[in-house]
């Protein structure tokens, strides 16, 4: 079977780092959904509306591998623990395949590129090609009694994040909450631990860079790219 993007979206991340793990896990970063010229047809969206949340099948476009391999190595859980590849949501798969559960904030029609959709909670790069989407039903999708493996046992990551306010002020004030959602979430493998490291990555126009000193994660420089 052969498939190709429906769309691409657009988000502030234009590389990896920085993204958090998990769609959900920082509800103020949004995305916004842009269809290939094909599927700019409204009515492919007819009662989409009604929905709140939508599933986004998409895809791993910068993973580069030639083999596959049954198992693979969490950053949370070290770095060195194996487990099977498809017991995690690990991005090194036999098809490079994501799957996010985002809010569906709107649907916007425009006058260039058709209706988009403007969604939340997202944790894919920009320009990350789009493949379906399908409405969340949560009369279905919501398992209440369902277990969570090895993900519902590790450590709590979360950082308390400081940014200056000298460096706050170098930032457009509608990206900092996302800004410090995105950090709290610590972007470093877990196995990872040097407070005098200055680790960085880009967000929007900006490079940030911070460090990390226990549950303390301090941005140390702003810069516009």
């Amino acid at each position: 079977m052969e498939i190709k993007p429906i769309g691409h979206i657009r988000t502030a991340f234009p590389t990896k780092f920085g993204l958090p793990r998990q769609s959900g896990l920082c509800k103020s970063i949004m995305a916004t959904l842009v269809f290939e010229p094909e599927y700019r047809i409204p009515e492919a969206l007819r009662g989409l509306e009604k929905y709140s949340h939508v599933w986004i099948i998409w895809g791993f476009s910068e993973n580069k591998q030639d083999s596959f391999s049954p198992t693979v190595r969490p950053p949370r859980l070290g770095g060195n623990t194996r487990m099977g590849v498809f017991a995690t949501r690990s991005s090194f798969r036999p098809n490079s395949l994501a799957l996010s559960c985002l809010k569906l904030e709107k649907i916007e029609k425009t006058d260039t590129l058709g209706c988009v959709l403007h969604l939340s909670g997202a944790d894919m790069m920009d320009n990350t090609p789009v493949y379906d989407i399908k409405p969340y039903l949560p009369h279905i999708d919501c398992v209440k009694d369902a277990l969570g493996g090895f993900s519902t046992e590790i450590e709590d990551y979360t950082k308390e994040v400081i940014i200056p306010e000298e460096l706050r002020r170098k930032i457009d004030p509608s990206l900092i909450i996302c800004l410090e959602e995105a950090l709290g979430q610590d972007p470093r493998p877990s196995y990872i631990e040097d407070k005098d490291r200055i680790y960085g990555f880009y967000f929007d126009k900006y490079e940030i860079k911070f460090m990390v000193d226990g549950k303390i994660l301090t941005v140390v420089e702003i810069c516009e790219k």
